[in-house]
């Protein structure tokens, strides 16, 4: 079964940290892009990084950078998003989503096929 499960989530203080972990089966993972979205309520999905599984290329949204780290451990089929310095604008439920095609890299929702089911990130002032 094709299957992403993220985890890590939960309620931080302003200032604080969260590493998020997005666990991929089923799929070839190491050739797949591996993307974190959000979604904040009453909001649109918003891309926050992603890395490339040909060269491990990463990319930021611009809200995120110098922030947030992405990185991957294909040994493991593991995805992580370490989140500093986090905002209350930071909170949002967290996707993490995967593809092969040459435009996951573009960070837009449309490009990628297979996705998990969230979790919640909450960071309060």
């Amino acid at each position: 079964e094709v299957q992403l499960v993220e985890s890590g989530g939960g309620l931080v203080q302003l200032g604080g940290s969260l590493r998020l972990s997005c666990a991929a089966s089923g799929f070839g993972f190491d050739d797949y892009t591996v993307a974190w979205f959000r979604q904040a309520p009453g909001k649109e999905r918003e891309g926050v990084s992603c890395i490339s599984g040909s060269d491990g290329s990463t990319y930021y949204g611009d809200s995120v950078k110098e922030r947030f780290t992405i990185s991957r451990d294909n040994a493991k089929n593991t995805v992580y998003l370490q989140m500093n310095s986090l905002k209350p604008e930071d909170t949002a439920v967290y996707y993490c989503a995967a593809d092969r095609g040459p435009n996951a890299v573009l960070l837009s929702q449309y490009e990628y096929i297979i996705w998990g089911q969230g979790t919640q990130v909450t960071v309060s002032s």
